[in-house]
């Protein structure tokens, strides 16, 4: 048992020190994770480990866990933004690639259609530890309209492709072909509306049970994991998918307002690394490659079908219909990086008795390990050759979710000021909204009165409400100043000065915190809140959108008003266009946040 620990620890420890290695040289570093596994395996160093049903649950255990933590890092704007064409790609995806690499595979290794549709089903979805890891952690930073189908992709196809992999495995097994369309039917639908039913209520009852319950603060994340594990295994008891019900946990608990969440956040980043370690460790001490010599080539060409055909072709054939962009669609067609899911997967046959059970688990590591050196090498030249690459500097050096007594939402932004920014042409005045709390300059804290203007390389803390992120980073990552065309900065709309507060207030049927006098128009309320100093892009929040300035005459009047909105509301008569494109009022506020 000692010896056991010891190896065991040894082995994680090994993999935690090889990451910085890994991150130097760019290597995918899941794969450094599996060749630790190989090296202490049975052709390495010796370590026997051959039990098919613990490898399986050890790493559907991790997996369920890495699931999670990506369903509650996932925003509702990731999924507005990218939920039809990412629900496409994780069933009607998974079922053609299953099919297109069936067929291959059956010309390549000579199976019946069964066997080969079976080897198709284990390679089919794309692995979500491996796609969330270089999308947040391995330092490609794409646009967020390509990143957020990836993500929603990766963490929902999984389903689909074990609910395929045990239907073909059945049907070998009963050696029948009858009513496979009813089969089919029947488990995908219990498996997704159970999965997608006990998911969503299963996310409900985890907020509720935290903020209702008083604990120390250290036990709420251990609370909340092991809950969204009770989730996984009640779903799976009673037929669904747990791996989709534990997604959808975490996406609704995620999304909600929970006690100690910012500290449930960090605990899950170290139980992901911890899991994702684990499982790819298992796996690589599970597989023999001195049994590989029969399957190599067989299986090398099939590794290399799935990335140059059998995806790109199933990935068009879906994004078909929402008429994407051919980068995005080229993009979305190589990152279909494969990883421990499709070797889990490999493991079933021979935990369910197939014959032959070895020739999927050899092929699908031989397909994974192919996808992880040609794909996970070729990322971010891929994104760069395809121009989806955020522009360097785009964003914050780091962002802090912030617990804050009275449940304030605020987030701590620390923003490096470029050589050639904006803010130290001319000594630029910050909007109030935009002020820092702290300047840093050659490792020199100074309050913002002290640091007087920005200057080069300072380091810039923020405290602002998350809606702001946004509007800061055109300020502290560009280089370039926010120019007046800029509706999101500036706002979606125009309000003339002298209209009155009062009346636009009543045109969108906005509750406001304050009382506002009947005639006191939008100029005057301006300069009351300002104090008379207005600085073009100071923001005046009231109830769902925020009055912007846009233009000041002599340094003390308003001459120009935007209105940004928070939500969805109809422009009134006071309002007018603020150089939109035309057509209706919602499809200008869609284009607007896809730009992002």
């Amino acid at each position: 048992m000692f010896t056991a620990i010891l190896v065991g620890a040894g082995l994680i420890t090994l993999s935690i020190l090889t990451s910085a290695l890994a991150f130097r040289f760019g290597t995918p570093l899941l794969l450094v994770f599996l060749g630790i596994g190989l090296i202490a395996g049975e052709d390495g160093l010796g370590l026997q480990f051959d039990h098919a049903e613990t490898a399986f649950f050890l790493g559907s255990v991790a997996l369920a866990v890495i699931l999670f933590d990506s369903g509650f890092g996932t925003r509702v704007q990731t999924l507005r933004r990218a939920a039809a064409p990412a629900f496409v790609l994780a069933t009607v995806g998974v079922f053609l690639t299953t099919l297109f690499v069936g067929a291959a595979a059956r010309v390549l290794f000579d199976l019946p259609w069964l066997y080969a549709l079976l080897m198709g089903a284990i390679i089919s979805s794309t692995d979500a530890a491996a796609v969330f890891f270089l999308l947040r952690s391995g330092g490609v930073k794409i646009y967020k309209r390509v990143r957020s189908m990836l993500e929603v992709e990766s963490g929902s196809n999984d389903p689909m492709a074990i609910f395929l992999t045990i239907l073909f495995i059945e049907m070998i097994l009963a050696e029948t072909r009858g009513s496979v369309m009813t089969s089919f039917l029947h488990g995908f639908g219990m498996q997704m509306g159970l999965g997608l039913a006990l998911g969503v209520a299963g996310g409900y009852l985890i907020v509720e049970i935290v903020n209702r319950v008083r604990l120390e603060e250290a036990l709420y994340p251990i609370l909340v994991m092991s809950c969204g594990l009770c989730v996984f295994g009640v779903t799976a008891y009673l037929g669904g998918s747990g791996f989709l019900a534990i997604y959808v946990a975490g996406i609704v608990a995620g999304n909600r307002d929970m006690k100690g969440a910012s500290a449930l956040r960090r605990y899950q980043q170290g139980m992901t690394w911890l899991a994702q370690i684990v499982m790819f460790l298992v796996l690589g001490l599970y597989v023999t490659p001195s049994e590989f010599g029969t399957v190599l080539i067989p299986a090398l060409l099939l590794g290399l079908f799935l990335i140059v055909i059998g995806r790109p072709l199933a990935v068009v054939l879906c994004l078909l219909p929402f008429r994407y962009d051919r980068e995005t669609v080229t993009f979305t067609a190589w990152v279909g990086l494969r990883g421990a899911v499709s070797i889990l997967l490999g493991i079933l046959p021979a935990v369910m008795g197939v014959e032959g059970a070895e020739l999927f688990l050899n092929a699908a590591f031989i397909m994974v390990v192919t996808s992880l050196l040609v794909q996970g090498w070729t990322i971010k030249p891929a994104a760069a050759r395809l121009k989806l690459i955020v522009p360097a500097g785009i964003g914050p050096l780091e962002r802090i979710e912030l617990e804050l007594p009275g449940n304030p939402k605020h987030e701590l932004l620390i923003y490096r000021v470029l050589d050639d920014s904006p803010l130290i042409m001319g000594g630029a005045t910050l909007p109030r909204w935009a002020r820092p709390s702290l300047v840093v300059r050659n490792g020199r804290s100074m309050q913002p009165e002290q640091a007087g203007h920005l200057q080069a390389g300072d380091l810039v803390y923020l405290f602002t409400p998350p809606e702001y992120t946004t509007l800061l980073d055109r300020l502290f990552s560009q280089i370039k100043a926010p120019e007046q065309g800029d509706t999101e900065y500036f706002g979606q709309f125009m309000v003339n000065t002298d209209a009155r507060v009062a009346d636009l207030v009543s045109a969108y049927d906005l509750q406001l915190p304050i009382e506002i006098p009947p005639e006191l128009s939008v100029g005057d309320f301006l300069h009351t809140e300002l104090g008379g100093q207005p600085v073009i892009g100071d923001r005046v929040p009231l109830g769902s959108f925020d009055f912007v300035v846009r233009r000041v005459h002599q340094g003390k009047t308003v001459t120009e008003v935007g209105l940004a909105l928070h939500g969805e509301a109809r422009p009134s008569a006071y309002v007018r266009k603020a150089r939109q494109p035309r057509g209706d009022f919602r499809a200008r506020l869609r284009r607007i946040m896809n730009r992002q």
